[in-house]
């Protein structure tokens, strides 16, 4: 694959990061039906890097994964690809090998209470990472 359509697809992953994956988690914040505000600046381990920059960067990853699946399965709608991705297995990964590696309880603790708002917000950010992802793509085939 292109690593320039897979730049695109980090590009589209950090950009659906910092706009609708938070816009939902304001959403669900304001509500009261998460308990951690949107554009968190707290540090995370092991860097101390900022929360927001370090999800960022790993919905940079996951964009690497939808743009690699959208442009393998060309037939395929971006936006789709990229939601299932978010609210599948993004969901999955955080449950499982994320919650491993910080010492938290795999698959939320069985919480379904946790479980609609991970896959709610992920499901959204998967699928504005498609839609990012095909229209800098279409932009780019056109220049």
């Amino acid at each position: 694959m292109d690593p320039k359509r897979l730049l695109l697809g980090f590009v589209a992953g950090f950009l659906a990061v910092l706009t609708v994956h938070q816009l939902v988690v304001a959403i669900l914040w304001s509500l009261g039906a998460i308990p951690f505000p949107p554009y968190s600046f707290a540090p995370r381990a092991p860097f101390g890097v900022p929360a927001i920059l370090s999800l960022a960067f790993w919905g940079g990853v996951w964009g690497v994964v939808i743009a690699a699946v959208a442009d393998r399965r060309p037939d395929w709608n971006p936006v789709l690809v990229g939601l299932v991705i978010g609210a599948v297995f993004c969901v999955l990964v955080g449950w499982t090998v994320v919650a491993a590696l910080r010492g938290q309880p795999m698959m939320a603790g069985w919480n379904l209470a946790r479980w609609w708002p991970s896959i709610l917000i992920n499901g959204a950010f998967g699928a504005a990472a498609g839609l990012f992802y095909a229209l800098l793509a279409r932009r780019r085939t056109r220049a």
